[in-house]
């Protein structure tokens, strides 16, 4: 049948990639981030207190609070690139899409702020992609990052009268690529230091207790990424002190421990005075690690008598960082390329 001469292009159908991280705020702004965070802290994933009770407190109290000191944070680590999250995770995308090549189509959203998933999702079925491999770059599966991305791909995919074939990339907190580029990269970045340090302190994004409790895996595949690094570490740093903890302390909750904060002034006040610290279970470098750990996590040090320091750099787009993401994103393609 001869397509009649009014029908929309149709476009060749092809095979593409979504990368998703957890998002960041338009501008280093009060009102930038103020519009970020009443996005993030409106989640139920990530905020399980019941809504009547929440909503007072988030409107009343922390978005009027929070901003400007939140602001001020981004202020210290936002570049011409925008914010280092952001930055990063449109660099892993243009690296992938450099090592794929044109059989597939690689972009980037962000779970909260933008570019928006439900937007890039559009796109990319606009620009003939009939199969679509999301994939939150979260090492460790949490409810608060994970399982909302595909809460949020899920919304996007209940608007679409054609929806693509999807498939999601499953954490890999112990993937044997995982762990040897972590073991590649941080062993490199050790060696270039201008300083031996005493101690490693494995630092995990915190969650609240009761997540562990309530059957969130996060606990137990973070501390299973930190034994398999200190174990792949073990045969170049015999002598390297290696610890785990959880930062980005929340509320009053009771949250998982030990608190990043507290251990490194208590392996400061142990007589460590050389600490280097790196966060594996970040796919980017963003706040959380270039001014909570970078900035902050060294007046904590050196106020509680610590000397040498230093804020190891996530995977982001390096070398061992890149051919780890190819290898599970090639692994989870398989049939479709």
């Amino acid at each position: 049948m001869q397509i009649p001469h009014d029908h929309p292009p149709i476009l060749p159908p092809n095979v593409a990639v979504l990368l998703v991280n957890l998002g960041t705020p338009d501008a280093p702004t009060p009102a930038a981030v103020r519009r970020y965070l009443a996005e993030f802290l409106s989640d139920r994933r990530v905020v399980e207190i019941p809504p009547l009770l929440w909503k007072p407190i988030l409107h009343g109290v922390i978005l009027r609070t929070r901003p400007r000191k939140s602001a001020h944070a981004y202020a210290q680590v936002w570049s011409e690139a925008g914010s280092p999250l952001a930055a990063i995770t449109r660099a892993q995308a243009e690296a992938l899409q450099a090592r794929l090549g044109p059989a597939v189509t690689v972009s980037w959203a962000m779970r909260y702020g933008n570019p928006g998933i439900a937007a890039e999702l559009a796109r990319l079925k606009a620009a003939g992609a009939d199969r679509i491999l999301f994939a939150p770059l979260y090492p460790q599966y949490s409810g608060a990052t994970t399982a909302t991305a595909t809460d949020a791909l899920g919304a996007a995919l209940a608007t679409m009268r054609w929806q693509p074939a999807i498939r999601t990339l499953p954490p890999y907190h112990d993937h044997p690529a995982h762990i040897a580029a972590l073991r590649d990269d941080l062993a490199a970045q050790l060696r270039a230091l201008p300083f031996t340090p005493q101690a490693l302190l494995l630092s995990f994004h915190g969650m609240p207790e009761r997540t562990l409790h309530l059957g969130d895996p996060y606990h137990c595949q973070c501390r299973k990424t930190a034994r398999l690094l200190a174990e792949a570490l073990a045969p170049e740093f015999p002598g390297l002190r290696i610890e785990t903890s959880f930062q980005s302390r929340f509320g009053r909750a009771k949250w998982l421990e030990p608190a990043t904060d507290a251990t490194i002034a208590r392996l400061a006040r142990e007589g460590v005075t050389a600490l280097a610290i790196a966060a594996p279970g970040f796919a980017a470098d963003c706040l959380e690690t270039r001014e909570e750990l970078a900035i902050r996590g060294r007046e904590q040090f050196v106020a509680a008598g610590g000397r040498d320091y230093a804020a190891l750099d996530c995977l982001n787009s390096s070398e061992p960082g890149m051919a780890m993401l190819e290898t599970l994103v090639r692994n989870e393609l398989s049939g479709w390329l």
